[in-house]
């Protein structure tokens, strides 16, 4: 039997409740002393899912991230504070969790996760938590972790509603068994488009996090081969059940998925690169405004992004929409296309000039506008 004195006097307290708990125990703390869990994305779900797992003792923590804290970013992003803006997430979160936990190993990796180097990434890990908010890179963990043969904590979230499973556990099914195949381009927006509650990713992460904990114990029922539906406006949750698929081509009985694939092409996310006179920037756009010259300014927003802020423009089509409604573009005009950033507009314009549109996109999108342009804008 593990003898509490394998743990420090420090760590003897910290871990005390659960030491006297018949789940965890003594052996049970060792092995999560031993354990080495992957967070990907320092975020929404990032933030409180390293924080239960650093604060359970989770030996080695790893986080991958490669974005900076924005004040947009702290109505859900628990870990990061007002002072940590423009610091990066991996600094910021090796700091907080570091100052709540001293005593676990805290790993960073300042990248994002490719096909190119998730293999590599992943094979000094035990488990997964997903804590993306994009399908390509969510495909990308479910085949890495196939590939490596370990688990992934998974969880999404979308305004009130959140989802959280067990993947990639062995005999259990795999986020392609779920969803064979991505949603088209646009189809469902992501939180920077449709928004969150501030409280979802909290009540989600820590749901990943707590299967985390309870795979490494090897304690109850875990969600593999369930997913778990949460509706915070209802405040209802229910659980499905999701079997694994044999004909699945990543974990199915004869896979064809043997090493990882361009997740963004597969998800038709590429980044549009067609041309060089794709862009236009907004001090040109604004000349061409007041030169009148003849062109159609398109906002892709949201309805409700459009009652934060506006520049001047002719046509409002939101992005997912824009496929049903597509016959109200004129093909003989040129149309300039903008959203919040410039990336969502980036992937409509190169689905427009595909079908024989003269389109152009807004580089920066309305925040480049705000800042270059007209500063009496609010940005979000």
């Amino acid at each position: 039997m593990t003898s509490p004195n394998e743990f420090s006097d420090s760590e003897r307290l910290r871990y005390s409740r659960h030491f006297v708990m018949p789940e965890v125990g003594v052996e049970g703390q060792k092995k999560l002393k031993a354990a080495r869990v992957l967070c990907v994305g320092a975020g929404g779900l990032g933030s409180p899912a390293s924080i239960y797992l650093a604060a359970a003792g989770v030996g080695t923590l790893g986080i991958v991230d490669s974005d900076v804290v924005e004040l947009s970013n702290l109505h859900r992003q628990v870990l990061h504070t007002t002072d940590d803006i423009g610091r990066t997430k991996l600094d910021s979160a090796k700091a907080h969790l570091g100052a709540l936990n001293p005593d676990i190993e805290i790993r960073t990796h300042p990248t994002r996760l490719t096909s190119e180097n998730a293999a590599g990434i992943l094979a000094e890990y035990d488990l997964v938590v997903d804590g993306t908010d994009n399908f390509a890179s969510r495909y990308l963990i479910s085949d890495a972790c196939v590939l490596a043969g370990i688990p992934n904590a998974y969880g999404s979230i979308f305004r009130f509603d959140g989802q959280v499973s067990l993947f990639c556990a062995p005999g259990g099914p795999c986020y392609r068994c779920l969803y064979p195949e991505p949603p088209q381009p646009g189809s469902i927006p992501n939180c920077e488009e449709a928004g969150v509650l501030g409280v979802l990713p909290g009540i989600i992460g820590t749901l990943q996090a707590t299967e985390a904990i309870k795979w490494i114990l090897g304690v109850g029922d875990s969600l593999a081969g369930r997913l778990l539906l949460f509706d915070a406006l209802r405040m209802e949750m229910r659980v499905v059940r999701v079997p694994r698929s044999p004909k699945c081509p990543s974990c199915g009985d004869s896979p064809t998925i043997r090493e990882l694939i361009d997740y963004e092409e597969f998800c038709g996310a590429k980044p549009m690169t067609e041309s060089a006179n794709a862009e236009i920037t907004v001090t040109e756009l604004k000349e061409r405004i007041d030169r009148s010259d003849d062109l159609v300014v398109l906002d892709i927003r949201e309805p409700q992004e459009r009652q934060i802020s506006r520049i001047p423009d002719q046509l409002f089509i939101p992005m997912g929409e824009l496929r049903d409604r597509i016959d109200e573009l004129d093909k003989d005009k040129e149309i300039v296309v903008y959203c919040r950033t410039g990336k969502r507009s980036a992937m409509v314009t190169a689905f427009l000039k595909r079908e024989g549109y003269n389109a152009i996109n807004l580089a920066g999108g309305i925040h480049e506008w705000a800042d270059k342009v007209d500063p009496s804008l609010t940005k979000y």
